[in-house]
């Protein structure tokens, strides 16, 4: 089991609690569907469990979840603290709008405090800045220059930051920073209809991903772009435009299929159009894809075990099978036909 946030490498923590699974300080788990998810305590992010280390884990949770004095529970999702401080999230049928308050609600709240916390901090320099401005007499001739620079300085930054480290189709390692991420758009390639696709530029260019390369290239990315956060309105809103499109596989479609365009920014002088790649759409829809590309690779992933369940299970019905005929003899295994027969008859 892996000891640290797949998104973050940050600590999942550990406990003493599931003797089966010592890891993390939340864990969420959905029984009817055999999940098992740890929860990041630093980006809230769910990290999904291999499925050999799951089961009994699963069962312990069940149990512990039940056993619990103190809990919070809808029909379909409960909270629950129990021992040594673990907290467990018990998932039952819920639909996406109640499922996603859970899932998505905590980690872009604290995205939206870390960023206003940075905001104030930056808006105490700036004011720092027109204040010694205003001192020095360069309010009325260059204390709006001051403000314009300070605001560039912060656009450059944005445009600057590296975003994620991307491995192409062919190994090698993209980089991605925000001006990248402004230009890279969700496409559908008339080649490969019905196969998402990402125009993807970096610093050595543009490359197009597809598939599962094109979705897990954006879940990396979108966190960053959208550092911000939100609120839990905002993303409700995010949740409905999934909900609208069917499911996230459809909505991410859409969006490629219907790029929305950006109008230029109404304060600028001489407004020039800007790009409308991933980075630069409405905040709800930057939230959904988001939302959207976790849930189709989380989808991908378990439809990859469910195939190597019914590989292994293939494998034992024939070692099993083998294993009968080399414990019977032929006059027993003629009897047992018989009674088979005979016991279909009746």
């Amino acid at each position: 089991m892996y000891s640290t946030c797949l998104f973050c490498n940050n600590a999942l923590g550990a406990n003493e609690v599931i003797e089966t699974f010592p890891v993390g300080r939340r864990l969420a788990f959905d029984q009817s569907k055999g999940r098992l998810w740890v929860v990041c305590r630093k980006c809230e992010k769910w990290n999904l469990s291999p499925i050999e280390e799951r089961w009994e884990a699963i069962e312990d949770c069940e149990r512990r979840f039940r056993d619990a004095r103190k809990r919070v529970s809808t029909d379909n999702i409960g909270l629950a603290r129990v021992s040594e401080g673990l907290e467990l999230v018990r998932i039952g049928e819920p639909e996406r709008p109640e499922f996603a308050a859970w899932r998505y609600g905590d980690q872009f709240g604290r995205r939206r405090n870390r960023a206003i916390m940075l905001g104030v901090g930056a808006g105490i320099v700036g004011g720092g800045i027109l204040i010694a401005g205003g001192l020095a007499g360069a309010i009325g001739s260059g204390g709006y220059g001051t403000f314009q620079s300070v605001g560039w300085l912060i656009e450059l930054t944005r445009k600057k930051r590296r975003l994620a480290v991307i491995t192409g189709p062919d190994g090698e390692r993209l980089t991605v920073r925000g001006e990248h991420a402004d230009r890279s758009k969700l496409v559908v390639m008339a080649s490969t209809p019905g196969v998402l696709s990402l125009e993807l530029h970096h610093s050595g260019g543009t490359t197009m991903l597809d598939g599962d390369v094109a979705r897990r290239a954006t879940a990396l990315i979108m966190p960053k772009v959208n550092a911000g956060g939100a609120k839990r309105d905002v993303v409700r809103t995010a949740v409905s435009r999934i909900e609208s499109s069917g499911d996230p596989q459809r909505f991410l479609d859409w969006v490629a299929r219907n790029p929305p365009t950006q109008e230029p920014s109404a304060w600028k002088r001489w407004p020039k159009p800007r790009p409308n790649g991933i980075g630069q759409l409405d905040l709800q829809t930057r939230l959904a894809i988001e939302m959207a590309v976790n849930e189709e690779n989380e989808r991908a992933a378990l439809e990859g075990e469910l195939a190597l369940l019914a590989m292994e299970w293939k494998e034992a019905e024939e070692i099993a099978g083998i294993a009968d005929t080399l414990t019977t003899s032929v006059e027993i295994d003629s009897a047992l036909h018989a009674l088979k027969r005979d016991t279909n008859q009746d």
